[in-house]
Order: C-alpha cells, then sequence, then structure tokens
C-alpha cells in the first residue's frame, strides 16, 4: 500500500512539475502559442485549465503525503520487532564481563613503602 502511494505521489509531482513549467508568471504560458485565428480553448480557458490543474495536483499531493505518513506510522511492532531484537542483540555483550586483576606497578610489589619523588623545582 505504501509503495502505491509513493509512486503516485512521484507522478503527481513529475505531473505538478511540467504544469509548473508550461505557465508564464505574465500569464502567457500556453495560452500565448494560440494565434488569434485558431483558438482551440481561448486563452482565458487554457489559464483557468492550467490553473485549476495546479491547485488539484496541489491538494493531490497534499493529500498523498497525509496518507503515507499515515500507512507507515500505522504499520505496528510487527515489521521492527525482527529489527529491535537484532539491535538489542547487538547491544548486549556476547560474554559476561571478567574483572581483570588490578596492574601491578614497578617497585610496589615490594611492600616497603617508598617515598614519593619530590617534583617541586628547586
Amino acid at each position: 500500500m505504501t509503495i502505491l502511494l509513493l509512486v503516485i505521489a512521484v507522478i503527481v509531482c513529475i505531473l505538478l512539475g511540467l504544469i509548473v513549467l508550461i505557465q508564464n508568471p505574465k500569464g502567457g504560458g500556453l495560452a500565448s502559442n494560440f494565434s488569434a485565428s485558431s483558438q482551440l480553448m481561448g486563452v482565458q480557458k487554457t489559464g483557468d485549465f492550467l490553473e485549476k490543474g495546479t491547485w488539484i495536483l496541489a491538494i493531490t499531493l497534499m493529500v498523498l503525503s497525509l496518507a503515507i505518513n499515515v500507512s507507515v506510522k500505522s504499520g505496528g511492532p510487527a515489521g521492527n520487532s525482527d529489527l529491535q531484537r537484532q539491535i538489542d542483540n547487538a547491544s548486549k555483550p556476547s560474554t559476561p564481563a571478567t574483572t581483570a586483576p588490578a596492574p601491578t606497578l614497578p617497585g610496589a610489589g615490594s611492600g616497603a613503602a617508598q617515598k614519593p619523588a619530590d617534583t617541586t623545582k628547586k
């Protein structure tokens, strides 16, 4: 269902882009290609057709966006349970943590308390 909605949304985007590119910001656009003697749809009707097509495709794209969002959100945890289980397994350590013995410092094993070196400058 989601893939179908995505394909329709891409088609609507392409059509919307084509209709916007056909239009001329000064009102000429496709309507300016018709000569005065052979007006197939008329200057005003062409502008109305392109404007209505733009509005219809824009509203369709918004509705499709909402429908895609709802269909993806309602997918539920069933699709994500395998992925979540893999994430949980990967985040857990595979072997129990063992405590390593504390490292011994050289000279500390004799048991005699040694005086720390004087580091002050004289």
